[in-house]
């Protein structure tokens, strides 16, 4: 009989991982994995406080505790930089979101008989849990499950539909695709759904693309301060302490930059958060939102200047550069090596890069190091609580 093993790490996917390197499903650091491949709880497992845990998708890590969820998330991204050889000069205890933060979420509905199923897939599966608790969503977010299921068993068609639900400054941004509203009486329900409901915006997709069906004044997000007009789908980051982390620490690290430019800016996250102390460039491709932080930087008298552009096809270049005391990098999960190869040629004295994907970070990043700059402060973030996905601020400086 082998003697037990006791699992020592959690993978990057959540798996429980042994010395020996056997990877164990739904296992904790600490726990015991028997000879018969039973596993014996250790100090680190706890109960998991949702019924649907190990079927929904949403959540991988719900029967770790505090401290192994904290070392889940430092780990992912220590471990990320130094497999690109970057050695951090400080590293911040990591920021956990709270139970119940989640702002913004994307559901499924199906037509399930007798009535409608709402909620997540299973985990690698695209079969729905019909979800009737969550411990992740804003409360304001799941309040709207039932009403949203109820509304949506009255129909008799087959639908898959998708919703996306945001929790703005007026309330709740929700937009149905793949359901068809036909005739008077489809119309007056999801209007009476709407106003039942105080959303805050209804946008309809039946197939010819996303239009508004419900909006009874413009529905805005603050972002340091300023209220920004939220376009349809806009990118938000998970949770609004998640955010003020990410941003606390960039603010921390403006120390007296007058000339900011915040690259890959969206709505402004980080520009109107900056503004004042600092004059702030905020360049992004998508036109929508540099449109809305064009009109909020007007409204607001901000001193941030919104401008288009694709930095994937055209970075800012060393010469462009070179009036900025900090750059500011917030890009999708691929990450952006043409704009950092821009960076490292040029003589930027701080460089913070924010990034929801710390192996493409340390990626860009290595080429950094090579061109002279050291990392100086890297901040673990798990907006995602209970989930794998992982968040960092890094500051990097010559």
């Amino acid at each position: 009989m082998s003697e037990p093993e006791e699992v020592i790490r959690l993978a990057a996917k959540g798996d429980g991982v042994t010395a020996s390197g056997r990877h164990v499903p739904l296992s904790a650091p600490g726990d015991l994995v028997l000879a018969d491949g039973t596993t014996q709880p250790g100090p680190h497992r706890v109960v998991p406080p949702c019924r649907h845990f190990g079927r929904c998708g949403g959540c991988q890590l719900q029967h770790c505790d505090e401290d192994a969820l904290a070392d889940f998330v430092t780990g992912r991204v220590v471990h990320a930089a130094r497999s690109q050889g970057l050695e951090p000069e400080t590293v911040a205890p990591v920021h956990l979101s709270p139970p119940r933060s989640r702002r913004r979420a994307t559901l499924h509905a199906v037509n399930g008989g007798a009535r409608a199923v709402v909620g997540f897939s299973e985990g690698g599966s695209h079969r729905l849990v019909d979800i009737r608790e969550c411990h992740v969503l804003a409360p304001e977010l799941f309040a709207l499950v039932e009403p949203m299921r109820a509304w949506l068993s009255q129909r008799r068609d087959r639908y898959a539909a998708q919703i996306d639900l945001t929790l703005a400054d007026q309330g709740i941004d929700c937009a149905i695709r793949n359901i068809k509203v036909e005739g008077l009486h489809q119309v007056e329900s999801l209007l009476d759904f709407c106003r039942d409901q105080k959303l805050a915006r209804l946008m309809l997709d039946q197939g010819f693309g996303p239009e508004a069906f419900w909006e009874p004044e413009p529905v805005t997000i603050t972002l340091g301060n300023v209220p920004v007009p939220l376009p349809p789908g806009a990118f938000l980051q998970a949770t609004p302490d998640g955010e003020q982390a990410l941003v606390g620490a960039v603010r921390e690290w403006l120390g007296g930059a007058g000339q900011v430019a915040d690259l890959f800016s969206g709505l402004g996250t980080f520009a109107f958060a900056l503004a004042g102390p600092a004059q702030v460039l905020a360049a992004e491709a998508g036109r929508d939102a540099v449109l809305a932080c064009k009109a909020a930087a007007l409204r607001a008298r901000a001193p941030v200047e919104a401008v288009h552009r694709d930095l994937f096809r055209n970075p800012l270049r060393p010469d462009e550069l070179a009036r900025f005391d900090l750059v500011v990098l917030d890009p999708p999960r691929a990450g952006t090596r043409s704009q950092v190869e821009q960076l490292a040629q040029s003589q930027v004295p701080r460089i913070a890069y924010v990034s929801c994907n710390p192996s493409s970070w340390a990626r860009d990043c290595a080429l950094l190091a090579e061109r002279g700059y050291r990392l100086a402060d890297l901040r673990p973030v798990g907006q995602f609580r209970w989930s794998t996905h992982v968040e960092l601020a890094s500051l990097f400086v010559r």
